[in-house]
C-alpha cells in the first residue's frame, strides 16, 4: 500500500483491492476496512461522538474491533461501548457494515476516518509563572475593563446525594427518567448553541459526546432493566452511569481514563433533574478562575462575590466575554490552562482593559494596579456625569452612542447608561433554547417591552442570526463541514422563509408605535437584500396601514465581498452597521473563538480597516454607517472609527457613558493624517501604538 500524502491523518488500510472486502456467504453482506487511528488521544469523547452520530444515519449495523488489543465488537452506534475499545493513537480499528447500506455506511465512515473525525489539531498553552509578583505566562487577552484583585475561587458542582425513596411502577420511573433527560438535552443544546458561536464547532462538539452519551442505547437500557427490577428512578440512573464511568475509567490510556469525568458531569446533570438538586455553587468569594465559561454562566455569576474572571481560554469576541462587559466584570481570557492549578485562595490580581494577570503579586504591583484602578474609577465617574448628554467631538460632529442588547434587562441597563438607541438587537435570543419558535404576537410584546424600557428610543431589530454554527431544533439544517461558511444568518432566514416573514410582521407591527429599524445579518449580495426586502414589504401590505413612518432598512457587513460592494447596497438601505467580529474573522481567515489563533483575530488589523473605510466611503452622502462589533467599545479606536467615517457606535449598556466621553475627547473628526498612518501600518500593534 502506497504511503499516504503528509498531513492525512488517518490510513484506511485496505483489505481488498478496491479497498473494502465483502462477505457473500449469507444473504446480508459484510463489509469490512481497517482504519489507523492518528488522532492525538485517539477515539475519545469528541471522535467518538462524531463517529457515533454519523454511523446512526444508515439502514446498517456497523461494529468496530480493536485489532491491537482485541477489545470488541462493539456496536458503532453507542457511544458507551465505543469508549471500551480504548483505541489509541496508532490502533488498527476493523469496521464491518451489515444491512443494506452497509456499503454506503462504510465508506461514510471511512471518510470520516480519514478526516480524523472532524477533530481540529489540540493546541498547548504555556503555564502561568507561580512567582511572587509575576505575570502569568500564555497569552492572555483582556477581555473585560476593570481592576480585579482577590483570592482564587473556583466553580464547583457537587454530587447529588440520591434519597432512599420507595419506587412507583415501571412506567412512572421510566417517564422520569426520560423527563429529566429531555430537561438536559435542551439545556447541552442551549449550551453547545452559545459554544459554537463563540468557539466554533470544535471547542462545541464535546456536547456532542454529551447528547450523544444521554441518548445512548445501551444506557438506557441499563437503566429500563434497574427500573423493571424495582430501583426507583434515580437510583437506577446513577448505578447505571456509574456503569458506563467505570468502563472509561478502566481503559489503559490516561487521557482516554479522565474522559471518566465528563461521563461523570453528565450524569450528574441528569441526577439533578430527577433530584431537584441545585446545579453549581462557587466556592468562596473573589477572582473566579475557569478554564472557560458559557454564556448562560456568566449571566449567572452573582457580582457581589465574583470580582473577576480568568479564564483559561476563551476569546475577547466570544459571547461569555461580551456579557462580562456587559455585566462590567473585568475579566481576561485565554490565560493559558495551567492558570487552573493556581490553588484556591492564591491572591490572583488581574487587569481588564490589558491583560495582565498576576498570581501572589508583589506589593509594589498591588500599588500600581490599585493606582490604575483609582484612575480608571475617576474616569467612569466623570464619563457617567455627562452619560445623558450628546457625543460631540470637540469640532462639533455628533455621533450617536447606543447599546447592543440581547434581552428586555439589557434595554433598561442601556437607558439607565445614557444609550440613545438600541444599535443592535439580538433577537435570537428569542428563539434559543426552546421546540417551537416564538409566535408573532410572542414577539411583539417582547419588542414592545425593549422600546418601553428604552423609553421610545430607536431599536435596530437585527432579524434572526442562526445557522449552521446555532442550529434551532424547529429549523432543522444538515451537518456542515464548516458552519460559519454555510446556511447562516439572512441566507437561512430566506430558505426558512416562515420564521422570516413572522418575524417581520411583528416588527412592522411594533414599527407603527416606536421608532424601528430591521436590519438583515450575514448579507453579501444584493439579490439576497433585495429577496428580504420584499419580504418586508409583503408584511407591510399584510398589516394594510401603509408603510411605517420612522422604519428604516439596513444590513450588517460582516462579509468582506459586502463592504468591497458596498456602493451597490447603498442605494437599498438607509443605514451599514459593521459588525467587526465576524468582519475580521472572516478577514482575516482566524476563527473568533479559536484560541491559537486568536491574536491573530484583531479588528485593528489595517486588512479590516480597509473594509470600513470602503463601507464609509460609498456610504457618504446616502446612508449612515454605525459599528456594532466590540471594536465599537474600545475607548481608544474611538478617533479612528470616527475618522474613517463611522458616526454611530453601539456598544454594551455599560459601556455607553465612556464611549460618549471618548467620542467629546476627539479633536478632529475629519482626521485624514491619522487613518493615513493607520491603513499604511504594517499591523494590528503598529495601529494600536499610533492610536498610544
Amino acid at each position: 500500500m502506497a504511503a499516504p500524502p503528509p498531513g492525512l491523518s488517518i490510513v484506511a488500510e485496505l483489505s481488498a483491492a478496491n479497498g473494502l472486502s465483502a462477505d457473500t456467504s449469507n444473504q446480508t453482506p459484510t463489509c469490512t476496512a481497517i482504519v489507523k487511528i492518528a488522532n492525538r488521544h485517539g477515539l475519545h469523547a469528541r471522535p467518538a461522538a462524531r463517529l457515533v452520530q454519523e454511523s446512526r444515519l444508515f439502514d446498517a449495523r456497523i461494529e468496530l474491533r480493536n485489532l491491537d488489543t482485541g477489545a470488541g465488537p462493539v456496536p458503532a452506534t453507542s457511544l458507551s461501548r465505543v469508549a471500551t475499545l480504548g483505541a489509541l493513537c496508532g490502533h488498527r480499528v476493523e469496521v464491518a457494515a451489515t444491512g443494506s447500506q452497509a456499503q454506503e455506511a462504510l465508506n461514510h465512515v471511512l471518510a470520516l476516518a480519514n478526516r480524523r473525525f472532524d477533530e481540529q489539531d489540540p493546541t498547548s498553552a504555556a503555564a502561568p509563572q507561580r512567582s511572587a509578583g509575576h505575570r502569568a505566562h500564555g497569552t492572555p487577552m483582556p477581555a473585560s475593563p476593570g481592576i480585579a484583585i482577590g483570592p482564587a475561587v473556583s466553580m464547583r458542582a457537587a454530587d447529588v446525594e440520591i434519597p432512599d425513596e420507595v419506587p412507583g411502577d415501571s412506567p412512572t420511573e421510566w417517564r422520569r427518567v426520560r423527563a429529566a433527560i429531555a430537561e438536559v438535552r435542551r439545556e447541552i443544546q442551549r449550551i453547545r448553541v452559545a459554544a459554537a458561536r463563540e468557539g466554533g464547532e470544535g471547542e462545541a462538539a464535546i456536547f456532542d459526546a454529551h447528547l450523544m452519551l444521554i441518548d445512548d442505547t445501551d444506557l438506557l437500557d441499563d437503566v429500563r432493566a434497574r427500573i423493571a427490577a424495582g430501583q426507583a428512578a434515580p437510583r437506577a440512573w446513577i448505578d447505571a452511569i456509574a456503569s458506563v464511568e467505570a468502563e472509561f475509567a478502566g481503559v489503559s490510556d490516561e487521557y482516554l481514563r479522565a474522559r471518566a469525568l465528563d461521563v461523570h458531569a453528565v450524569g450528574q446533570q441528569v441526577a439533578r433533574a430527577l433530584t431537584g438538586a441545585p446545579a453549581i455553587r462557587i466556592e468562596g468569594e473573589g477572582v473566579l478562575i475557569v478554564d472557560d465559561l458559557v454564556p448562560a454562566q456568566v449571566a449567572d455569576l452573582d457580582t457581589s462575590r465574583v470580582t473577576g474572571i480568568v479564564m483559561a481560554a476563551g476569546s475577547p469576541t466570544s459571547h461569555s466575554a461580551i456579557l462580562a462587559r456587559s455585566r462590567a466584570i473585568p475579566t481576561v481570557v485565554a490565560a493559558g490552562p495551567a492558570v487552573l492549578d493556581v490553588p484556591p485562595g492564591t491572591t490572583v490580581a488581574l487587569d481588564g482593559t490589558t491583560g495582565r494577570v498576576f498570581v501572589d503579586p508583589s506589593e509594589e504591583t498591588l500599588r500600581e494596579l490599585d493606582a490604575a484602578d483609582q484612575q480608571a474609577r475617576a474616569k467612569t465617574a466623570l464619563a457617567r456625569a455627562g452619560a445623558f448628554s450628546p457625543a460631540v467631538t470637540r469640532d462639533g460632529v455628533e455621533v450617536l452612542v447606543g447599546a447592543n442588547l440581547g434581552s428586555v434587562p439589557d434595554a433598561r441597563a442601556a437607558a439607565d447608561n445614557g444609550a440613545e438607541l438600541a444599535g443592535l438587537v439580538r433577537t435570537e435570543f428569542l428563539y434559543l433554547g426552546r421546540h417551537q419558535p416564538p409566535t408573532t404576537e410572542e414577539q411583539i410584546e417582547v419588542y414592545r417591552s425593549l422600546a418601553d424600557a428604552l423609553g421610545g428610543e430607536r431599536l435596530t431589530l437585527r432579524t434572526l442570526d442562526i445557522g449552521g454554527d446555532k442550529p434551532l431544533p424547529y429549523a432543522p439544517q444538515p451537518p456542515e463541514a464548516n458552519p460559519f461558511l454555510g446556511m447562516r444568518g439572512i441566507r437561512l432566514a430566506l430558505a426558512q422563509r416562515d420564521l422570516l416573514d413572522d418575524q417581520l410582521r411583528a416588527i412592522v407591527a411594533v414599527a407603527y408605535e416606536t421608532p424601528v429599524s430591521v436590519m438583515f445579518p450575514m448579507v453579501s449580495t444584493v439579490d439576497e437584500l433585495a429577496d428580504a426586502r420584499h419580504r418586508l414589504d409583503l408584511a407591510i401590505q399584510l398589516a394594510g396601514r401603509g408603510r411605517p413612518a420612522g422604519l428604516q432598512v439596513g444590513i450588517m457587513v460582516e462579509v468582506p465581498a459586502a463592504a468591497l460592494k458596498a456602493d451597490a447596497f447603498a442605494p437599498h438601505v438607509d443605514f451599514f452597521s459593521v459588525g467587526t467580529n465576524d468582519l475580521t474573522q472572516y478577514t482575516v481567515a482566524a476563527e473568533r473563538g479559536n484560541p491559537s489563533v486568536a491574536s491573530l483575530g484583531d479588528p485593528l488589523d489595517p486588512g479590516v480597516l480597509h473594509l470600513i473605510r470602503a463601507v464609509c466611503r460609498a456610504a457618504e452622502g446616502r446612508c449612515l454607517v454605525a459599528v456594532c462589533g466590540e471594536l465599537a467599545a474600545d475607548e481608544a479606536a474611538t478617533p479612528l472609527l470616527v475618522a474613517l467615517g463611522v458616526r454611530e457606535l453601539s456598544v454594551a449598556p455599560s459601556s455607553v457613558a465612556v464611549v460618549k466621553q471618548a467620542v467629546r475627547q476627539i479633536d478632529r473628526a475629519a482626521d485624514a493624517e491619522l487613518v493615513h498612518r493607520a491603513l499604511t501600518a504594517a499591523g494590528p500593534r503598529d495601529v494600536r501604538a499610533i492610536l498610544g
